[in-house]
Parts: C-alpha cells; structure tokens; sequence
C-alpha cells in the first residue's frame, strides 16, 4: 500500500469545501472534528487555511475507542499549540459539559457583545467540520437530544449543509465531510482506511487488514495477543502477510483444503478494530507528530 498511496477525491467534496468557504459569514466559530485514534491523520490540513482567523475548536471524538493516554496527550498537544481541544464520546456523552465549557470560554466576549446590545441568551452559530465517518451527525443527534441528522456507520452520508438546533445556546451548520486532494504521507492514508474514513470498496481490504496486522502489533501488542490468543513466541519475527495468515489459522478461519479464508480474516480484523473489540487503541503518538 505505502507503493500506491491512497487517494480519494470524489466531486461532492471539492462541493463542501466550496461551500465550507460561502458559510464561513454566517457562522461564529468552526467545530472541527477529529478521530481520537487517529489525531493527526483525520485533521484536514486545509482546515486552517480555509477558516483564517474564525474561532476555532477541536474535539476528538471517538474518545472510547481510543488509548485514553494517548487521548490526554493530544489534547495537551493541541493546546500547546493555542487550540482548545476537548475529547468526547457520543455514544456515551463523556466530554459534552466540557465542550460547553469550552465554548463558553471561548466565546465569552461574543456573547459579552451579545448581552451589551439586549440580545442575551441568543444562539451561536457554528459550523462543523470533519472527514467523513468522524462521528459529526452522532455528535449533532447528541446536542440535539434526537435523530436531527442521518447516521450511518460509512463515509460519505451527510451530503448537503444543514442547520439544527441545540440546548447548548448553540445552532449548527453541519457540513459533509471532506478529505483532501492527496495524502502526501502514505501512512495518514493507511490510517483513515484502517479506521474506516475511506470506503471499504475502493480498497484492497487484505492488504489493509495485513498492515493492520502489523501496526497492531506495534502500538497495542498487549490488546492484539490477547484478542487473538497469540504469544509472542509465535508472533516473532513474522511479517504482516504471515501475522494475518496466524490470525486467521487460530481464528479458523479455513476454506476447503485448509486454505485460510483472506477475505473473512480481513473483514473479521478490520470490524474489531473499528469496533473496539480489541481494545481502546489509538494509532499515533502525539510526540511522533
């Protein structure tokens, strides 16, 4: 894969960023969406470019899934770097009273200005920005307190802008999500297909799978060998083709023949992975980046 680097560019996102640049006037300030796992590969670097000085927020959410050192680690990186930055989880609510926080503190002189002129109490508007299969519409229905917005488990689903209405003081713009033209590092592309931001269909899922093998094996040994009954006497020295073909054996995963079934071991490992089943992991450090 690191040969033939992944691209992904379809017409409706050259679309969003368009239209990301048309709504930036009708919003104060940019939620931007970030996969806890992944911290650096999902943050789209044209985001910044795009939003210039408009108030800015980052909120890793996924945060269940995700090593939670790790997790408090970017945050502190972030930050370090002038970012609010707050980890969240939609489908537990972890982090949604820090997120207001945040976004009162920073929006306290709008809302200032706000209640100077007689308009005290009236909504923020912000957009909310992130790739594809992020957790943006998860996130919305949160705020929301209900299905306001389509949610499904692939990329690509939230097509046109909309508004909707929260509790928070907050009405948001939601944006489809958008990848960027090309991923100049080979890895940041391996890892928004490993955690699904990319559509299965248009990947070679074994030779995913098989990186996948690989970089498990790397960051979350520990997670990886006891999911899969594996020691590391076993493990050693083997490459990803042969770590997959391990996982698969001792998973019996076989065909007629005894030949090991590639395409049900690469959807069994990428489906764990993505569901956290086999542990909260996160695939980058903060102080590599």
């Amino acid at each position: 894969m690191a040969k033939n680097p992944i691209q992904w560019f379809p017409g409706h996102m050259a679309k969003t960023r368009r239209l990301m640049k048309e709504s930036l006037s009708e919003v104060d300030l940019v939620l931007e969406v970030l996969d806890a796992r992944i911290p650096y590969s999902s943050k789209n670097p044209e985001t910044e470019a795009l939003i210039g000085q408009k108030p800015h927020m980052l909120l890793l959410t996924k945060s269940s899934l995700a090593d939670p050192d790790a997790t408090r680690a970017w945050i502190d990186h972030y930050r370090s770097l002038g970012r609010t930055a707050v980890a969240i989880d939609t489908l537990t609510g972890t982090g949604l009273s820090a997120l207001t926080d945040a976004i009162n503190v920073l929006m306290k002189d709008k809302r200032e200005r706000y209640s100077q002129k007689g308009m005290e109490g009236k909504a923020l508007r912000a957009m909310i920005v992130g790739i594809p299969n992020v957790g943006k519409s998860s996130l919305i229905n949160r705020l929301a307190k209900g299905k306001r917005a389509k949610v499904e488990d692939r990329p690509g689903v939230t097509l046109n802008k909309q508004w909707v209405v929260t509790d928070i003081g907050l009405e948001l713009l939601d944006m489809p999500g958008v990848l960027w033209p090309k991923f100049e590092d080979a890895t940041v592309g391996e890892n928004l297909a490993m955690t699904g931001a990319i559509r299965d269909k248009i990947l070679d899922t074994e030779e995913l799978a098989m990186l996948l093998c690989a970089r498990l094996l790397t960051c979350a040994k520990d997670a990886f060998l006891s999911r899969y009954k594996l020691t590391e006497e076993e493990v050693d020295g083997l490459d990803s083709y042969d770590l997959f073909e391990t996982v698969g054996r001792r998973r019996g995963m076989l065909m007629s023949g005894g030949q090991i079934d590639h395409a049900r071991v690469a959807t069994m490992l990428l489906d764990e992975f993505r569901g956290g089943m086999i542990g909260r992991i996160t695939l980058e450090k903060a102080h590599n980046m």
